[in-house]
């Protein structure tokens, strides 16, 4: 690569991510010239191809080099020469320099077997009404005709990803009611989700032979909404709507009030996380008096969960976990209602079976022991939801628990190309505790899946925008894309990138902003209390992190005024009694001070280091978590990075909160925008394009399930994987998988997933 004659020029592709991503915001916003001919131009960061520079005007007949860049004489960089050219050096928190980062270039994920484009073998119709329903365009193939007619006893269909479960699901039940001529009031059909339920009576509707009237005969919708209103009818003075707990912070308010009987901080400790142990119990069966804490953290939540039981008892209220658990007792303690209700329904269809419960499975495992007649549909390579009391276990185990079971298993996928399938095939044959299937595509038509290379989070997230915008640019509609990550707190640079390029996109409405997490608001309120000395809000978010009680805060309010003092003056003043505790407070206003002249990345770890933030993330009690303290600490620094000052990083960092805010409130059509979700939300969508966010070690499997592989155990690992397995198969065509070469500033190593 030669520079223009006469030009000082540098290759993009070895700035350091923070030069990079610089250069980027600058052509964005207009404020790029180009070195040879002087008109604007704008920094490509893109998936495909290393990083260049595009002239606004697309007739521009410039001769320079596209991968190449004059450095602007405005910039302060210091340069080492490097084959011909002077290369910027990155300057870290210390005031050393680390040497430029290469550009990497992505790679495509080749399948291992050709594509076999012969169709799937189409079942032989010797059924009136399945004839029926091909000639009218509903066809099955020869597994899912099996499926669709083996009504009698106890049977599981193993549908895999894309196999078309809601097709035989639906064919099912209506080839029950017309062809067997089955009451439809003795089936019950039971699904995850009231859309789901919603979709399968809409596609019962359009079959020949089923009218409303049968339709709406059919027990059909989710756990919840079956087994309330059976409650409902036989205690109806128990169940009363206005006694329902419907939100969590009605949940938290509760066993907050519990938690402050054994001093619980409402500061420090983590409420919401032992709603859901709360709620993993519950589900579980597991109840109060039979639990056995294994450590500090499991003592407090069962004593919160017995607290929070006698509330109810106490008040007569409930909440959605008592809908099924309060059903199981019911049944269980009438035997004759269980018989009742062992006579009226003959037939049970359960949807996503990997992802019953164990109180979901009891139910329809005492239900259905009469008439042995359980159609159970799902796939163990899609259980992921172990966090809330799911267990592939009960899929696994159906054979044995249910002797006379078919098996019948659903292996063609219709959804997605061969290259992705095979991939997906790779990723997944690899967990051992499985049922063996290979999924097989019915057509070809897309690009093979591609590993992308990013250097840290902020390239990741231009990256991916750069390629949206190009395939929009070609004909894409916005609700093409989905953006899928592990947790919610990896989808910050994407959020941030996509606010400021105007496109259309949403994101799930309980995705808290990732600047009002916790920690990263208590560290942010150092600077904004650098920035602004009366800040009464900055202090409060600020005490925890020194180990004051909020109560400190009104003895700081007192001498703030008989010392005629700004708040952080008033560090100075408070008295706790211990002369350690005290010397470091009297410290404080000198580096509290000193933070607004500071680049924000070297303010954060000053307080990180220097004023004792890290101590407190240590002893708050949630590093064995999967939600890390320490982890947002490094988030933080790596958004920092890109700022100069602590007031132009806080004046991003509200806009952003409030973007947040806003966007929750917008309504898009399905088509109109592009998705940001978590893998878990994503299973049952599909998308054409998916990009699939930091596959590392770390990230995707979590660090936690990596600990427990550590220590001998496996199941959190096997679960990983399967969310791999499941965000690769959300995609129709195009599959992208980034996998960054620094992950919250340390080196990271790709997933070992993707050991194809």
């Amino acid at each position: 690569m030669n520079a223009p004659t006469g030009q000082n020029a540098l290759p993009l592709e070895l700035l350091s991510s923070e030069q990079l991503q610089a250069l980027y915001e600058k052509g964005r916003r207009g404020e790029l010239p180009c070195p040879i001919c002087g008109e604007l131009v704008r920094v490509k960061i893109g998936i495909h191809e290393a990083p260049s520079y595009l002239h606004h005007t697309k007739n521009s007949t410039c001769p320079g080099n596209t991968r190449i860049l004059e450095a602007s004489k405005q910039e302060t960089f210091d340069y080492k020469e490097h084959n011909g050219f002077r290369i910027p050096l990155a300057r870290n928190i210390n005031g050393t320099t680390d040497s430029a980062t290469s550009y990497k270039a992505h790679q495509t994920i080749k399948s291992k077997s050709a594509f076999n484009n012969q169709a799937p073998s189409p079942a032989k119709m010797r059924d009136t009404y399945i004839s029926l329903l091909a000639e009218q365009g509903v066809e099955l193939d020869k597994q899912q005709h099996t499926a669709a007619v083996s009504i009698d006893g106890p049977l599981l269909v193993l549908s895999g990803a894309g196999s078309g479960k809601t097709r035989v699901l639906t064919v099912r039940t209506a080839y029950m009611i017309v062809e067997r001529n089955i009451d439809p009031r003795s089936i019950m059909l039971v699904t995850f989700t009231a859309k789901a339920a919603s979709e399968m009576k809409e596609r019962l509707l359009a079959y020949p032979g089923l009218g409303s009237a049968k339709v709406n005969q059919l027990v059909c919708g989710t756990f919840h909404s079956i087994f309330f209103k059976l409650l409902m009818f036989h205690q109806p003075g128990k169940w009363q709507r206005d006694l329902l707990i419907k939100w969590d912070w009605e949940k938290e308010k509760i066993i907050k009030e519990a938690g402050r009987q054994i001093s619980l901080d409402e500061k420090e400790f983590a409420f919401d996380q032992a709603l859901q142990q709360i709620g993993f119990w519950k589900n579980s069966l597991v109840f109060p008096e039979s639990i056995k804490a294994a450590d500090d953290w499991e003592k407090s939540c069962a004593f919160l969960y017995a607290k929070y039981e006698e509330y109810k008892k106490k008040t007569g209220k409930y909440d959605f976990d008592d809908m099924l658990t309060g059903c199981y007792l019911l049944l269980l303690e009438n035997p004759d209602l269980l018989e009742l209700y062992q006579q009226r329904f003959n037939y049970f269809l359960v949807d996503e079976f990997q992802d019953i419960n164990k109180v979901q499975y009891e139910l329809i495992k005492m239900l259905s022991a009469k008439s042995g007649n359980i159609c159970a549909v799902g796939d163990d390579d899609q259980a992921i939801y172990s966090f809330r009391g799911s267990d592939p276990s009960f899929i696994l185990n159906f054979p044995h628990d249910f002797p006379e079971a078919k098996i019948v298993k659903l292996t063609e996928n219709y959804r997605s190309s061969h290259e992705i399938v095979s991939a997906a095939n790779e990723i997944i044959k690899r967990n051992k505790n499985r049922m063996k299937k290979t999924m097989k595509a019915q057509h070809n038509f897309a690009m093979p899946p591609v590993m992308f290379f990013p250097y840290d989070e902020e390239i990741e997230a231009t990256m991916i925008l750069t390629d949206i915008q190009d395939k929009m640019a070609d004909g894409a509609n916005p609700g093409d894309f989905a953006i899928l990550y592990r947790t919610h707190s990896m989808s910050r640079a994407i959020f941030e990138r996509l606010v400021s390029s105007n496109l259309p996109f949403k994101i799930d409405r309980d995705a808290e902003s990732f600047y009002d997490r916790k920690i990263v608001r208590a560290m942010l309120a150092f600077l904004r209390l650098s920035i602004d000395p009366h800040n009464q809000k900055a202090v409060s978010d600020i005490l925890s992190s020194l180990f004051l009680k909020q109560s400190v805060l009104q003895d700081m309010k007192a001498q703030s005024i008989l010392q005629d003092c700004d708040y952080i003056e008033s560090f100075s003043h408070i008295r706790t009694g211990h002369a350690f505790q005290e010397k470091r407070l009297r410290m404080m206003p000198k580096q509290l001070r000193s933070l607004k002249n500071l680049r924000p990345s070297v303010a954060l770890e000053i307080i990180q280091k220097d004023m004792g933030f890290q101590d407190y993330v240590k002893k708050r009690g949630n590093e064995g978590s999967i939600e890390k303290g320490s982890d947002d600490i490094r988030d933080l620094k790596v958004a920092a990075k890109r700022f100069d000052t602590a007031a132009e990083f806080l004046e991003h960092v509200d806009h952003v909160t409030a973007q947040n805010k806003a966007l929750k409130q917008m309504a898009f059509k399905e088509n109109d925008a592009v998705q940001l979700t978590t893998i878990h939300r994503a299973k049952g969508l599909e998308y054409k394009t998916v990009y699939v966010l930091s596959a590392v070690d770390g990230s995707l499997p979590h660090d936690f399930a990596l600990d427990a592989h550590r220590k001998g155990e496996s199941d959190a690992l096997e679960e990983e994987r399967r969310l791999m397995y499941v965000a690769a198969t959300r995609a129709k065509e195009h599959l992208y998988i980034s996998v960054p070469q620094t992950r919250r500033g340390k080196t990271a190593h790709p997933s070992r997933f993707l050991k194809f």
